[in-house]
């Protein structure tokens, strides 16, 4: 078992609704497009698969796809969706866990790499996802950018979200590299507030690209978005592709 923090019943029940917004046609479109283009007809690994948000849809477009998910709740959420002969997923983690076949996409969306809360696990995803791929596959992260700039001197929280429902801000442990979103959000109209927080270690993008040396694995590209922006320094976050050798 990794350092990742097990999403409960609770949290995959609602889930779906809490992130509807990255579930809407104007985000999925451009990810399942890069997604499906890069799997170029071979077969999709999916580590962390969560609900199916992009799984799902990605083998709706005709992607084969295999999922890999530490939280069985999660996984009972996407499997309502699909039949497991359709998309097929392992309960395990995805620095360790291995399943059969080879794939010519691996691919890790919204964040996720950062539940693995170690240096050492976040290496061994790169070489789970290197294990996985055949000759010429690619491995993809979407990963935003630590937006530590933004800290004056003695300040450790940044506010990423303030709205009549819901606020929610991050702070950082800049020693062990860790960031806690912390969320307050408005549960119907009696005016109380649920309050979650989950931990995560973040990376910069030079540091994921030497994880992917040291896999075996070797830059290809670097955008700002789905859309194949630029990636410049004002980016909030970046989606990477590396590829293994043929």
């Amino acid at each position: 078992m990794t350092s990742s923090e097990l999403w409960t019943r609770a949290n995959a029940e609602r889930y779906d609704a809490e992130e509807s917004e990255m579930s809407s046609a104007a985000v999925l479109g451009p990810t399942l497009g890069f997604l499906a283009g890069l799997a170029g007809g071979g077969r999709a690994l999916e580590f962390a698969i969560g609900t199916g948000r992009v799984g799902v849809p990605l083998r709706e477009r005709g992607v084969p796809v295999v999922g890999i998910e530490l939280s069985e709740h999660m996984a009972a959420v996407l499997r309502r969706k699909i039949d497991e002969d359709a998309l097929p997923v392992v309960v395990g983690d995805m620095a360790t866990t291995v399943v059969p076949g080879k794939f010519t996409l691996v691919y890790l969306v919204y964040n996720t790499i950062t539940n693995l809360l170690t240096q050492d696990e976040q290496v061994e995803c790169f070489r789970n996802a290197a294990r996985h791929l055949a000759p010429g596959g690619r491995f993809v992260i979407e990963l935003g950018v630590p937006p530590l700039r933004f800290l004056p001197p003695g300040q450790v929280a940044v506010p990423f979200d303030v709205s009549d429902r819901h606020l929610g801000f991050d702070t950082f442990d800049l020693v062990e590299q860790v960031l806690v979103p912390h969320h307050l959000t408005r549960d119907g109209e009696d005016g109380r507030y649920r309050r979650g927080e989950s931990r995560h270690r973040y990376a910069w993008p030079a540091e994921l690209d030497l994880m992917a040396r040291i896999a075996g694995l070797e830059l290809e590209r670097r955008v700002a978005d789905w859309d194949g922006a630029p990636f410049t320094q004002d980016s909030a976050k970046h989606i990477s592709v590396w590829r293994k050798p043929a």
